[in-house]
């Protein structure tokens, strides 16, 4: 009886290792995944007007939303996103919170390889941004915006992003 309990226990503890080691893989929904080589990194970019635009982005509750936290030029402007997958809808979607007080609400699709989002601006400015986003070959991140202005959508821009593990996302105090 003695032997069949440690043979038991034993062959408890050899299934719980590959267990225990699965469990420090992030866990991600898999309608996140387009994000997973974001996740745990920080990024910046130099935007076209010189500013600088420093992105963290982490997987949270589970797995179930992307947080991302940016900066630009140590705090003189920054934002919040919470990004997930919205049940009712059936589509990602985001609240996005920033320090100049708007906020924007978005849809997200990921097509051909890309993130394409479409915001609605609230409070303080009305108006609308669209993006897409796509990871290149050398595992830089290229967004590419325009921005809807009295009815008519216009270049915001493109900039890409490179992983810098020294990066800070500051906000003034």
């Amino acid at each position: 009886m003695k032997r069949r309990a440690v043979a038991a226990a034993l062959a408890l503890a050899a299934l719980a290792v590959p267990l225990r080691a699965q469990t420090t893989v992030p866990a991600v929904n898999p309608r996140l995944e387009w994000f997973r080589p974001l996740a745990g990194k920080t990024w910046k970019a130099t935007l076209p007007n010189g500013a600088v635009d420093v992105h963290r982005f982490e997987l949270i509750l589970n797995g179930q939303v992307l947080r991302t936290i940016h900066s630009v030029n140590d705090g003189a402007y920054g934002g919040e996103a919470l990004v997930y997958w919205d049940e009712e809808k059936q589509m990602l979607a985001s609240h996005y919170v920033t320090t100049a007080g708007f906020f924007t609400t978005a849809t997200i699709r990921i097509e051909d390889g890309a993130m394409l989002s479409h915001e609605i601006v609230h409070g303080g400015r009305a108006g609308g941004v669209k993006g897409e986003s796509r990871l290149l070959p050398d595992g830089r991140l290229l967004v590419k915006t325009q921005h809807l202005k009295d009815g008519q959508w216009s270049g915001g821009g493109e900039r890409t992003y490179v992983e810098d593990a020294k990066a800070e996302v500051k906000f003034k105090q």
